[in-house]
């Protein structure tokens, strides 16, 4: 019997390259082997059918997903006018067929005009929101139908890349939990003819840009030629992730009380919210909420050692 590899403490954020036909989940996984990693996850779901960034966060890094998962989003999209599928994009059944009538430019970008701003959308059924526990796609799989609630999201911009033979290309720039299979469903509702995602790429999470993702064969032949401690060179260091929230430094005493759990009052008035937490040697150590009451309450820190 072959031997298990040992695990590894890793700790970043990686942006790979999701390649098509493979679920999030699946990703992670193999990206876990690959690098060896006790403990991963991603943030921000990629349907199989989508390519492109896909952030993995590895150890202590898992601790602060939700600031990738809460991030504004950006997206290319092919759309497919005049064919109607039942999850909305390509991998569903064809439900409908119409005709595509003539469409210009100008005609594109009023009706594309009409999303622009805060819109409330219907999640799709093929999506891994959960129904009683149960993830909405597999009730979609047994032909069973549930009522959803609108969501609002928010389009930040909708611009019109290309159109050509029924193909719709758009570039989408969003908020969290938009559907992009919904967004496209409803332009092609709006155009009369409906429509499906064709193909679908995700450009940017957090305003992360695409020259920092890593592809997977990048990453298997690394580990391949140079060994797995060699991947640590494509992992950002978890601040990257927070570079919108201010910073706020804590002497020792301040950063032992925190660590206990405590409550501390701020002198200085700041506005409410998240702020990065660092010492006063600039050392990162987690985050913290400011309360209206001035009270910094400790949320998600490092390791003790981490920061020593």
């Amino acid at each position: 019997m072959s031997q298990r590899q040992p695990k590894r403490d890793v700790d970043g954020i990686l942006l790979v390259h999701k390649p098509k036909n493979l679920t999030s989940n699946a990703t992670l996984q193999q990206l876990k082997r690959l690098f060896q990693a006790n403990k991963a996850g991603h943030s921000g779901t990629l349907d199989p059918l989508a390519t492109g960034m896909l952030p993995i966060c590895f150890g202590e890094a898992t601790k602060f997903s939700r600031f990738l998962l809460d991030a504004d989003k950006t997206y290319e999209v092919t759309a497919q006018l005049g064919v109607v599928t039942d999850s909305g994009d390509a991998d569903g059944n064809i439900t409908a067929s119409k005709q595509v009538g003539e469409l210009s430019n100008q005609q594109l970008q009023q009706t594309l005009d009409k999303f622009v701003g805060q819109i409330a959308q219907i999640p799709p059924m093929h999506s891994a929101i959960k129904y009683r526990g149960t993830p909405l796609y597999k009730l979609a799989r047994q032909g069973i139908d549930i009522k959803r609630e609108p969501r609002q999201v928010q389009i930040y911009a909708l611009t019109l890349l290309h159109y050509a033979n029924a193909e719709l290309r758009l570039r989408v720039r969003c908020s969290k939990g938009t559907y992009i299979r919904s967004l496209v469903v409803d332009i092609g509702d709006a155009l009369g003819c409906g429509a499906h995602v064709k193909n679908l790429h995700r450009e940017a999470v957090a305003g992360f840009s695409q020259s920092a993702m890593v592809a997977f064969d990048i990453l298997q032949t690394t580990q391949l030629t140079q060994g797995v401690t060699a991947l640590d060179q494509y992992l950002l260091p978890i601040t990257n992730s927070l570079r919108h929230l201010p910073i706020m430094h804590c002497d020792n005493p301040t950063v032992t009380r925190l660590y206990h759990g405590q409550a501390i009052e701020i002198k200085e008035v700041l506005p409410e919210g998240w702020v990065q937490l660092l010492t006063l040697d600039e050392r990162f150590f987690g985050v913290g909420r400011l309360l209206p009451n001035n009270k910094l309450l400790p949320q998600r820190l490092l390791k003790r050692h981490q920061h020593n």
